[in-house]
């Protein structure tokens, strides 16, 4: 089964995707963001279903819709819109749009409006290649593939909260310690969609903040759709659960010394959860790989691991236009740039030497730049 999603914001779009692939695991699904895309996608290929924005930057969604309806009267349509009004309905009812998906949209009534449409899809069964080559695959991978893998509890959680979830106390401090969520939310306040003001967003808080609650939220259970979210493979889990454990050490031993020093905490604890971000994107994908049946021995993980780590994590920095002083703070784990004045960047760096078990030496050198010279080491 083959989906067409026009949806200007990528976010949005790629929220659409992940309820779709949800409910049809095997659909394939092209998000496409303008009006003139999406038909030439249409005729190059027809879909099983459409859905579609009503206003974008080059038309209304109505026009693929339109096409669509001229060339079949069975297939369904999906108009997502923020009108409701009913001479809006009126304007489109030739169309015999089978759901409406109001902005802005709770993900429980879009994945109640979309399942009954593809309940009876037959989901596309390629043939396994057991053959492959995980470190080719690494290598050519798209940089909109690359996804961190949720910590399994916030996971669980998200599946278990009963609907309507719209707040993010409602996990407590799950996901503000879980990596992708810190990824998933700052890569979307640092987008054109919603930094119009071109001010860059270092932390979670802000991202929150920027982003809005109801958006914010529908990210997060947008990232425990996907059909591979976690690292289900005990091997893969073990690699995963070493990462976390080094992020939430890193980030309990930031907070201590960012309250000693006078420095913000907030964008040093993103930076300690998304220092492995290349580490946990390799084993996403190595996740995926075994999940489709591919082998994957522990070597070649290995090798992966050490090879594509770096390249992984440098490509999704510039993917999610992760801002320079959050890259810089990432950075510092292993080392400060020549002629360093900033003090978060000193504390990130004396956090993880301690924990490394770095040279006394060394330590008292990045205490005295911390302001902490007099304070006991831990």
């Amino acid at each position: 089964m083959r989906v067409l999603i026009l949806e200007d914001d990528p976010w949005i779009a790629d929220l659409l995707k992940q309820i779709v692939l949800s409910l049809c695991p095997g659909a394939q699904v092209d998000c496409q963001s303008r009006l003139a895309d999406a038909l030439a996608a249409w005729k190059r290929q027809a879909a099983q279903l459409v859905i579609a924005d009503w206003h974008l930057p080059d038309g209304n969604g109505t026009q693929l819709l339109e096409v669509v309806r001229q060339r079949s009267k069975d297939i369904p349509l999906v108009m997502v819109t923020a009108r409701a009004d009913r001479d809006s309905v009126l304007t489109i009812r030739p169309l015999n749009i089978s759901a409406f998906i109001s902005k802005p949209f709770q993900v429980p009534k879009v994945i109640a409006s979309l399942q009954p449409l593809l309940a009876n899809a037959q989901t596309i069964a390629g043939e396994i290649d057991t053959a492959g080559d995980f470190l080719l695959h690494l290598e050519t991978l798209a940089d909109d593939a690359l996804e961190l893998p949720l910590r399994e509890s916030l996971h669980q959680r998200l599946r278990d909260m009963p609907p309507p979830f719209d707040n993010l106390q409602q996990l407590g401090d799950l996901w503000q310690n879980d990596p992708a969520v810190h990824a998933r939310l700052i890569a979307a306040a640092n987008s054109s969609n919603y930094n119009s003001a071109g001010q860059p967003c270092v932390s979670l808080s802000e991202a929150v903040q920027r982003l809005g609650q109801a958006t914010a939220v529908n990210l997060v259970q947008g990232l425990a759709l996907r059909p591979q979210a976690v690292l289900s493979d005990p091997e893969l889990q073990r690699h995963g659960d070493e990462h976390f454990v080094h992020a939430l050490r890193l980030r309990q031993r930031i907070g201590e010394l960012a309250r000693s020093s006078r420095v913000d905490p907030a964008p040093l604890h993103s930076a300690a959860l998304l220092q492995r971000m290349g580490e946990l994107a390799l084993l996403d994908q190595a996740q995926r790989w075994r999940s489709a049946g591919r082998e994957l021995d522990e070597p070649t993980l290995e090798t992966a691991l050490q090879r594509h780590s770096s390249q992984l994590a440098n490509r999704l920095k510039a993917h999610w236009r992760l801002p320079t002083a959050l890259r810089e703070l990432i950075g510092a784990c292993y080392a400060l740039p020549p002629g360093n004045t900033r003090r978060d960047t000193v504390v990130m760096r004396l956090a993880c030497a301690e924990l490394l078990g770095a040279e006394a030496q060394e330590i008292a050198r990045l205490r005295r730049l911390a302001g902490l010279a007099r304070t006991s080491a831990r």
